[in-house]
């Protein structure tokens, strides 16, 4: 696993981040680095996989990067469940499933590239998972995406989402914004490094507040849902169909 030193040289002009090839390279790294209690959540959302995945369904992950998820589902869903990952980038494509084959994964799996912003079609789900991945969506194609996502998942299927999340107080926000950074400078991040992240991500991740999310997954066809984990500014949602 390559170390994330994207943003360890101080940069003149900071670029929208992306996720391409030079971001592949470093993402796993990335993400045990930037998200709190990473592992924690991917073995959580495969507890929720147990009970939800259903023999002969499909498992979808949306925003797969690099299937970590798939791994960490892996003993938790029937043998006949097909595990279907998408992402836009062809890079973090063709980083998982080099991972997925010579890690000998025992599901069959399907991985494509898509643009979530163009909409998605999926079916026979019994469960989808987007983890830190709507965020990533343009706030005006949300609505759609997860009304698309709960056409297609059977009844009593479920959403595992993910998100970075806004408080409805500005003061909070910022303590918990504050902590965030101090976990990260914690894992070997500078400030510089973090700081010129952040700029990269400004026009790039927008975060919701987590009633935004919660009533956004409640209008769009989910019966039910409530809060799996939370940690400052990080949220998981199950939602129920």
């Amino acid at each position: 696993m390559q170390t994330d030193r994207i943003f360890s040289e101080k940069k003149d002009l900071i670029h929208n981040f992306n996720f391409g090839a030079e971001t592949a390279n470093v993402f796993d790294d990335m993400l045990d680095r930037s998200v709190p209690f990473y592992q924690e959540i991917q073995r959580m959302i495969g507890e929720l996989c147990s009970d939800f995945a259903v023999p002969g369904t499909n498992v979808y992950d949306l925003g797969c990067s690099t299937c970590n998820t798939f791994f960490a589902i892996e003993n938790s869903i029937p043998q006949d469940c097909t595990c279907v990952g998408w992402d836009y980038s062809p890079e973090m494509i063709e980083k998982a499933r080099t991972k997925l084959q010579d890690g000998k994964f025992s599901r069959p799996f399907e991985l494509d590239c898509v643009d979530l912003n163009k909409g998605v079609s999926i079916g026979n789900a019994s469960v989808v998972i987007l983890n830190l991945t709507l965020q990533f969506v343009r706030p005006l194609f949300r609505e759609r995406v997860i009304q698309n996502v709960a056409a297609g998942i059977n009844p009593d299927g479920c959403l595992i989402l993910v998100e970075k999340v806004l408080s409805e107080n500005s003061t909070i926000n910022r303590i918990f914004i504050k902590h965030y950074y101090e976990m990260k400078m914690r894992n070997g991040y500078t400030e510089m490094e973090i700081a010129q992240k952040r700029e990269a991500l400004e026009n790039v991740l927008v975060p919701y507040h987590l009633a935004e999310n919660q009533t956004l997954l409640l209008s769009s066809g989910f019966k039910s849902c409530d809060t799996f984990f939370r940690w400052y500014n990080f949220s998981g949602i199950v939602a129920i169909k």
